[in-house]
């Protein structure tokens, strides 16, 4: 039996219809991925949403569940369709329609890391790429769905908080007011993976807590957010984008001496949220 490609925490009682998940902090390469690999261990991590799960992992004890994939971006990105394969990359997959992520390299298999560096050498078979599609991608979607059906079951609506880091170049593109950059972008497709109110919520805990907030610029959501955002469901999704010169070293991928104090503050922040989930859901009677 192979080993879950993430890993579910679970608290010991859910309070709240809120779910985290982390789907790009994965850090698991395997030997046979970096033997066919161009690039060296650190080149191929800058893709990689590292130590968010860690940010992320007061959410069990405070009453919500968290997933956080095991298996790294660069291997295959569950922020991507399983249809989003790269004809570029992937042997027998044709181009059909113009997809500016796959066309890019950033495709649910990547052909590039960061700064458009090539990861391999030549082309995959498909089946290999079919292959981490069935023991990688379905299977953590399949769980994050189901957290969410849960989440709809017990509280009567589900919230889905997708966890991200943003390279701290990518916020000095952000036009901020009166110069200031922001420290998070909130990510909700313009208002179509969210209802307004909950959206409201989640950025005041944010800013409860001292951290400036963005919308949807330069971040709106990918594929996650697009595909579980169902507000006439019931079911809402938030993408949350987090500067990572808050807390780590982005050259030597290794957490800074602010990490603890900052995840710290993110520990206020997802108390903030577990408890809007909670006063915003309607437990239903048991049958």
């Amino acid at each position: 039996m192979r080993q879950k490609p993430y890993r579910l925490d679970l608290p010991q009682v859910r309070t709240s219809s809120v779910v985290f998940a982390s789907p790009h902090s994965g850090r698991d390469y395997s030997w046979d991925f970096l033997r066919r690999s161009m690039l060296d261990e650190m080149s191929i991590r800058s893709s990689e949403d590292a130590f968010v799960d860690r940010l992320f992992d007061t959410a069990p004890a405070l009453g919500a569940p968290l997933l956080s994939s095991l298996a790294p971006r660069a291997y295959v990105d569950l922020n991507r369709g399983p249809d989003e394969l790269d004809p570029a990359l992937v042997k027998g997959v044709k181009g059909t329609t113009h997809n500016p992520r796959v066309a890019s390299g950033l495709g649910v298999i990547p052909r590039v890391v960061a700064n458009g560096r090539a990861i391999y050498r030549g082309k995959l078979d498909l089946a290999e790429a079919q292959r981490r599609l069935t023991e990688v991608w379905h299977p953590y979607h399949t769980a994050l769905q189901d957290l969410l059906d849960d989440s709809k079951a017990r509280f009567g609506s589900a919230i889905l908080i997708d966890c991200h880091s943003m390279p701290h170049e990518a916020v000095q593109a952000v036009p901020g007011r009166s110069g200031s950059k922001p420290h998070v972008v909130l990510g909700d497709r313009f208002g179509a993976a969210c209802a307004p109110e909950i959206m409201d919520r989640i950025e005041m805990a944010f800013a409860n807590a001292g951290l400036r907030v963005a919308r949807n610029a330069p971040f709106a959501g990918a594929f996650i957010t697009q595909n579980y955002g169902r507000p006439s469901r019931r079911q809402h999704a938030v993408q949350v984008e987090i500067d990572r010169a808050l807390y780590m070293d982005e050259r030597q991928i290794r957490p800074s001496q602010r990490f603890s104090d900052f995840r710290e503050t993110l520990r206020r922040v997802v108390a903030e949220i577990i408890q809007s989930g909670a006063s915003s859901a309607m437990p239903l009677a048991a049958e």
